[in-house]
Formats: C-alpha cells, sequence, structure tokens
C-alpha cells in the first residue's frame, strides 16, 4: 500500500504487483509515502527515480530492511512524525542486472529460502527461520567468482550477499558494515560452515558484527560481478527472481531523496 500526499488526501492502495511503482510515478505531489513492507518501498523506490520527488517510509512489512538501516521506527505514529519534521537525504541505490535494488541483493542459501518464501502461506521471521533450516539441511554451497572493480576472487560461499544498506531485515546485518550514501557496494561471502556454528553466526549477525567472522569475507566496490556454475535463484529487496550464471550488480550514488530521522548515520 502507498500513502501519497496529492491536493485530496487520498490513501491509495496498490492492486498488483508492480502497481506502487505506477502510483509513485504518477502522483502529481512531491512526497510519496510508501506504507509496507521492503516489496512495497521498493516499488515505491522505483517508482520516483528521476522524478526528483522525496520518499517517505511507514514500515509495516515483516523484514524492514531498508526502513530499519535509515533507523525509521516500526512504531507507525513515530515514523510518521518523521515524516511530518521533514528531514531529507540523498541516498544511493542499486542495479542489479538492470533491476534497481535499494538494500541488499544476493545469491546463495538465503535467495533459495526467499524462492521458497515467496510463495509460502504463512509470514514472518520464524517461517523464515524454519523454511532456512529445511533448506541448510539439504544445501550444497557453490564457488563463484567475485569480481569488483575489475579484481577477481573466486571462492565458495553459502551465501554471497551485496548490500546497499546493511541488512536483510529485522535487524539481520549481514552487510554490517554498508551504508547507503558512500557510493559503495558492500560484498559479503559466507564460507561453508557446520550446523553447531549456527548459533555463533547468528550471533554476530544480529549484533552487527557479522564482518568479524572468520567464515566470511568482505570486499567493497562500485561494480560487483558474479559468475556461478548456471543459473538459478537470486534476490532483491527481499523478492525473488531467477538469473543467469553471470549477475552484473552497480551502484547509482546518491540518486534518491529519502525522508529520514535526523541526526541518524546511513
Amino acid at each position: 500500500m502507498i500513502r501519497h500526499y496529492c491536493p485530496d488526501g487520498r490513501i491509495v492502495f496498490t492492486e498488483r504487483p508492480g502497481h506502487g511503482e505506477i502510483l509513485a510515478r504518477e502522483c502529481p505531489e512531491q512526497v510519496v509515502v510508501a506504507v509496507g513492507g521492503d516489496g512495497t518501498v521498493s516499488e515505491v523506490a522505483r517508482g520516483i527515480i528521476g522524478t526528483g520527488k522525496t520518499m517517505g517510509i511507514i514500515p509495516k512489512g515483516s523484514g524492514d530492511g531498508l526502513a530499519l538501516h535509515l533507523g525509521l521506527s516500526r512504531t507507525p505514529k513515530r515514523a510518521l512524525d518523521t515524516i511530518l519534521a521533514g528531514h531529507t537525504e540523498t541516498i544511493d541505490y542499486a542495479l542489479i542486472n538492470g533491476r534497481p535494488f535499494f538494500c541488499t541483493a544476493g545469491v546463495g542459501l538465503d535467495a533459495e529460502v526467499a524462492w521458497k518464501f515467496a510463495s509460502d502461506k504463512k509470514r514472518g521471521v520464524w517461517r523464515y527461520i524454519q523454511l532456512a533450516w529445511h533448506l541448510w539441511l539439504k544445501y550444497k554451497p557453490e564457488e563463484y567468482e567475485i569480481i569488483v572493480d575489475g579484481k577477481s576472487t573466486r571462492l565458495p560461499a553459502v551465501i554471497l550477499t551485496v548490500g546497499n544498506a546493511n541488512q536483510w531485515g529485522n535487524e539481520a546485518r549481514i552487510t554490517s558494515l554498508a551504508s547507503v550514501q558512500d557510493g559503495l557496494l558492500d560484498v559479503v561471502a559466507v564460507a561453508p560452515f557446520k550446523s553447531f556454528q549456527i548459533p555463533a553466526l547468528a550471533l554476530k549477525l544480529m549484533d552487527g558484527r557479522a564482518h568479524t567472522s572468520r567464515k566470511v569475507t568482505c570486499l567493497r566496490g562500485k561494480e560487483v560481478t558474479i559468475k556461478r556454475s548456471g543459473a538459478g535463484a537470486a534476490h532483491f529487496d527481499g523478492d525473488p527472481l531467477w538469473l543467469e550464471d553471470e549477475i552484473n550488480i552497480k551502484v547509482v550514488p546518491g540518486a534518491i531523496s529519502m525522508i529520514v530521522p535526523e541526526g541518524k548515520k546511513i
């Protein structure tokens, strides 16, 4: 759902996938507010690219990755207070094979989980964890070639995430050092690990120290190419998609105007 401040103060509901992008682009007002989760936020943000409009977010999703990175409250009144205060910053976004995304994208186990989660009737973080566990028990890591600004690295990974923002959602900060204002992408590759190592990895993920794990390789640059053995699942901003064996991701610096809490480092 999106709310936009048009002359009659209408609240407009999205009716189908992609509808938020159309509504945001066609809205005659300069401030467009997305009310929803990462999928809705991503649609609305795509709609304002190149329009000069400013975007606000009232987070109401199961993950709310971009909103949490920006420091927005999941309490609607507090989020609305931030919007009414009107402090704006310009932020980066990125393109994955030409498709805009704003939070994270990637391949590997999390992409497989996103693929399953999208068609699952149950929602919420615990359902996501359940699906992840069942897939993990039979998952076979792949070896990737990762090219960052022309420099190639080859390694096996269970999870390979490229972050504009710092998390998947729910404060699971996989690309924990990422900033949406530095003109760079953060790449995190998680090496194969044993089941007994999951609690320690999960703790680092949730307290923002994923980059300190010995199982994690961190890279950073403006353009990332991922090469894998064949086509397969990928994800961007929580939505699954099927991509070919070569994936190109590049940053578009300072291209979106966003309402955020004043003084928050983003």
